[in-house]
């Protein structure tokens, strides 16, 4: 993959940190395909010395950019229960389609999006002025998708979209799920996927995505005023978080691939600490 790799001006690092970094855990993707499964999977990185996870920081964005390393990104900061973004994940036959549907609708509604294509879909991202409760995000976003007909995955619905935050709340501990940062490598497909809106440029990428309006308190709460979370769409009910080990060259690693939220008390003015 070294033919993918680009250097990551500070600027960018730093912009991309402030955008996107919420939860300072992070996963990362394996370089190793699975020997059964072929697949690459992401795993929590610890520090050799202490076995404490580490902590998302400048120096890991900027190998993330550079295509040294691709992280996955934690959505909701169990400290505030807050989100700084929303991002919707399609992978089917008709994901673009869908995508470019939420899209409209969401202008429709005053709120601004990026979509980051891929081979067969994409992700379509809504940035937040300032971190918002994943409750009232989820009920906004999975309400819009269910109104439009959009299907999505679980349950019994093996292809649809997929919606980060996958949960209302954490409780203390859990992680939730992480979504791959978007312009960083793909190791499984061996590509770099970039945003439409720009050049297939870093700083240019960037320059776009600090240029969106972003979502406001106001703006979410009266987009959601009386409504709740689709019941269909409710979160999965509380159990043991599943892990997977692996050994990677060294130290012990762990998979977790999936754990489960709570319901949320939503309070708007959440801040940054946590």
């Amino acid at each position: 993959m070294h033919r993918l790799r680009l250097n990551a001006p500070g600027s960018v690092v730093v912009h991309y940190f402030h955008l996107f970094a919420n939860r300072r855990a992070y996963t990362l993707q394996s370089n190793r395909p699975h020997p059964e499964s072929g697949r690459r999977y992401y795993y929590r990185p610890k520090d050799r010395k202490t076995g404490q996870g580490l902590s998302l920081e400048l120096d890991t964005i900027r190998p993330h950019l550079e295509g040294e390393i691709t992280i996955g990104l934690y959505s909701i900061k169990p400290a505030t229960q807050c989100s700084k973004w929303v991002a919707i994940d399609a992978d089917y036959e008709d994901a673009l389609t869908d995508l470019l549907k939420l899209s409209f609708y969401l202008k429709q509604d005053g709120v601004e999006s990026a979509l980051e294509k891929s081979h067969r879909g994409g992700h379509l991202w809504i940035f937040l002025a300032e971190p918002l409760p994943a409750r009232a995000c989820r009920i906004y976003v999975c309400g819009l998708t269910v109104r439009l007909g959009i299907p999505v995955k679980g349950g019994k619905q093996r292809e649809g979209i997929e919606v980060f935050p996958k949960h209302d709340a954490l409780k203390p501990g859990r992680y939730g799920n992480a979504i791959r940062g978007p312009l960083g490598i793909h190791r499984g497909a061996a590509q770099r996927f970039w945003f439409d809106g720009a050049d297939e440029d870093l700083e240019k990428q960037m320059c776009y995505l600090n240029s969106l309006p972003k979502m406001t308190s106001d703006q979410l709460a009266r987009l959601i005023a009386g409504k709740t979370v689709p019941r269909q769409l409710a979160p999965p009910a509380l159990k043991a978080e599943p892990e997977m080990r692996r050994r990677v060259c060294g130290p012990e690693f762990r998979i977790f691939d999936h754990s489960p939220g709570a319901n949320c008390a939503g309070n708007f003015q959440c801040g940054q600490a946590g």
